[in-house]
Parts: structure tokens; sequence; C-alpha cells
């Protein structure tokens, strides 16, 4: 009993100094009154309903008294729907302070928490980056990496010490960050970037560079360690992430390296390189605030695809074929066809493709199964996701046709909050937060959601 109350305790303490520290777990409609100014804040910035916010609040506490089974599942969607709302910011900020006293690196809500603040530039993210960064093992890659999206200065003197530790992946994540933030030349990123061994860049890859290769560009000093890192790379998806990266640094070789292979190289991989030479000129593009790229003439396969996700290939990651439809190349029609021909849609992978023939390919036949799904699917785990897919498939501009069906995604929305499915819960506040801006006209399905709210992949 003793064990149990102490517990109890730790789930609900507070950080020393905190205004709240004899309340609990910060709560939609039952925390203590914080100050003014602060409900003046949420009362122009919250987007998240007050019902989906009290769900995950209620998630979030009882977590830290139990972990659950699906943690990543919980950590994703919270990541997902925090940038909507300061309030649930607050109570996942408390409980990653939790967290990082308790010195539970491991845990999928750890890593949502440092990066969802850091991300969201709260103001919570310092002192959790501090007390994180001066801890074991430096917080893990997820304090590292939420380190390089915030640009306090006093973290630099916690960072500099990382960046001479023995430990050269922590010494690499430390100076990357130092990098990103623009306090270094990058001269001692590429000294470390040859010791980094195999395990280490697989798991930076993803903890580290997917990250950045999702924001703005970075120095350009990040480009020769990169160069290394590349040249130990076998896997074709993780080599385009670390290509990505430095494309948009600004660093132009991994795209002549790309199109070289793709004329020159081995016949049996000109395909693959075409594909990553398209990707990369498509970021260079982007970042530069160019048009994109025509879209390739290459017809993707099962296998390419997998080869280009920075997923190991037995994932059978399909990322690289939206990337493709998203693009609008003709040569994804066919795979896209393939998925939906066996109706009703009942995967994740037939939803997403229904989307993009509805919306850009004249399907129009897809926004009907979409809203079967949504609504009364087989798999009540793809109702939300059917209805995101709905909400994308229906534009403003797609008349009233569009316009009914975006409502009936909206009248499922406010079902999910119901569902026991943490994913459901996810993308109904998303709609519902989209509905109140009609006229912003941001997809919600897209890549980094999808990954996620569905899988629970915290990169």
């Amino acid at each position: 009993m003793a064990k149990a109350k102490e517990l109890r305790a730790e789930a609900v303490a507070r950080p020393t100094g905190s205004a709240w520290s004899n309340a609990p777990l910060a709560k939609a409609g039952g925390r203590s009154t914080p100050p003014a100014v602060r409900l003046t804040a949420l009362a122009r910035t919250e987007l998240l309903d007050k019902t989906t916010r009290a769900r995950f609040e209620d998630e979030l506490e009882a977590a830290l008294k139990r972990r659950p089974a699906s943690e990543a599942k919980l950590a994703g969607a919270a990541r997902a729907v925090a940038p909507l709302s300061p309030s649930l910011r607050a109570s996942l900020g408390e409980a990653t302070t939790i967290l990082v006293r308790r010195g539970s690196r491991q845990r999928e809500l750890y890593a949502c928490g440092l990066r969802a603040l850091a991300e969201a530039r709260d103001r919570q993210a310092v002192a959790l980056l501090r007390q994180a960064l001066a801890g074991e093992e430096a917080g893990g890659a997820a304090a590292l990496s939420a380190a390089c999206f915030s640009g306090e200065p006093e973290l630099s003197p916690l960072l500099a010490k990382i960046a001479a530790s023995r430990q050269s992946h922590l010494a690499f994540g430390a100076e990357l960050a130092r990098v990103v933030r623009g306090e270094s030349n990058g001269a001692l990123l590429a000294q470390l970037a040859p010791m980094i061994k195999e395990s280490h860049r697989i798991a930076m890859c993803t903890e580290l560079f997917v990250p950045l290769m999702r924001g703005l560009p970075v120095a350009a000093h990040v480009g020769p360690a990169l160069a290394v890192l590349r040249g130990a790379e076998r896997h074709l998806g993780r080599w385009l992430v670390l290509a990505e990266v430095a494309v948009k640094s600004g660093d132009t070789g991994p795209l002549e390296e790309a199109r070289s292979r793709a004329t020159s190289g081995a016949l049996s991989s000109r395909s693959a390189w075409s594909l990553v030479a398209w990707a990369l000129e498509e970021t260079h593009a982007l970042a530069r605030g160019h048009a994109p790229p025509a879209p390739p003439a290459t017809r993707p396969t099962l296998e390419l695809i997998a080869r280009l996700s920075d997923r190991p290939s037995a994932d059978r990651d399909t990322t690289f074929l939206f990337r493709l439809a998203r693009a609008g190349a003709a040569t994804s029609r066919p795979m896209l066809e393939t998925l939906v021909r066996a109706l009703p849609l009942a995967d994740e992978a037939s939803l997403r493709a229904a989307l993009y023939l509805a919306r850009d390919r004249g399907r129009e036949d897809l926004r009907e199964g979409l809203a079967e799904a949504a609504e009364g699917g087989k798999r009540d785990d793809l109702r939300g996701l059917a209805a995101a897919a709905l909400w994308d498939a229906s534009p403003p501009s797609g008349g009233d046709h569009a316009a009914q069906m975006r409502a009936r995604a909206v009248q499922v929305a406010e079902g999910l909050v119901e569902s026991r499915v943490l994913a459901n819960m996810a993308w109904g506040g998303l709609i519902r937060a989209a509905a109140r801006r009609p006229n912003r006209g941001e997809p919600l399905l897209t890549e980094t959601l999808f990954r996620w709210i569905q899988w629970g992949w915290l990169e």
C-alpha cells in the first residue's frame, strides 16, 4: 500500500516552484485556476474542443500511473493534436516533467513531450530540456533532437559539454544541435561522423534526421558530416533522408550523385536512383521557393517503394508512393488503382489511395467509399482515418457535393470522441479543428500525422 501511495503521489507531482504544485495533473475543466494572463492566451489560441482535450488528459494521467501497452499510439496521437491546444501542452509538459524526474527515457510519452513542446516553441520546453540534457545519456536522442528546435541560449553550455563526450553518438547529436542552432561551424561534426557505428547511424536517421528533414533548412555546415554518413549507408531510404537534409542546407552534392547513378549506375538500380533524384530536385526547389520539378516518368513498384522508405524494407512502408501521388505523378495511378480494387475500403493503404484518386483523378465514386468506411466500416480502428481522408478528398473548390461530403466527415468526427481507439479520437479532433478554419486549405492526412497517429512512429 505504501508503494502504491508513493506512485500515486509521484503521478500528480509538480515541478519545483510551479504555481500548480498541489494540483492534480492539469485537466480542462478540473485544474486549479491559473494566472489570468494564461487564461487570456488560452482563449485566443485553443483550437481543440474541450471534450477531446479532456479525454487526452485522462489518458495521460492514466499512463503515468500504469504504462499502457498502446503508449506509442497515445504518444503519437497526443503529438499530433498538441499544436492545437496550449491547455493540452500544459498537461503534456507536466507529464513529461514526471518522466524526466524518473529517468524514463525509454517511454514513448517522454519522447513525445520533449519533441512536441520544443517544436511548438512552448515555454515549458526550455526547463524540461535543461533537466533532460543534464541527466544520464544526455536525455537520449529525443532530448538532443528537441534541442535542435529550440533557440534558447541557456541550453548552449549543456550542448557544448555533451559535444565533448567520449561517447561519439552523444557528442554527434549535441554537435548537430549546435550546428542547427548556429553555434558551431560543423568542423567537429565532420570529425565525429566517421566514428559513428552502424547501429547508432540507423537510430540517428530516424530520431535526429527525419525530424530535420521535415523542418526548415539547416546551416550548410552540416553537409560534410552528412556526406560521411551517406558514404557508409547501404539502405537507400536512409540515404535519401540524409541527402534531403543536406540538399535543404544548400549542398547539391547528393543531387548530382543521384543524377549520375540514375544515368550511368548499375542497370538494376537506375530506376530507384531516378526516383531519388526527382525527390531531391523537389526538396531543392521547395527549400528555395521555386516551382517543383515535373513528376518522374519512372513507374513505381512495391519493391521500389519499400526501398525508398526510411523504415526497414520489411515494413513495406508506402510513404514514397503517396509522395508521388501528392505530386500528381501519372505513373503512380496504376498502383493507386490496384489498392482500391477491392471494395469496401478496408485498410490504411486503400483509404489513402482513395483520397488521391477521388480528389485529383476524378474517381467521384471513391468519395462515397470513404464516407461508408468512416460511418460504418468493418474496422472501427480506421473510421477516423477514413473521415480525415474524406475531408481532404472534398476540397472547398469541389462544389456542393464536396461540401456535403465534408459535412459528413464532420458528423462522423463528432462521434469519434467517444471511441475507445486513440487514433479515431485524434483524427476527430483534427477534423473539428479544421472545420473551424475551413478556408485554410491545409491537408489533414499528411504523411507525418499518419505515421504518428496510425502507427505510433514518433520520429
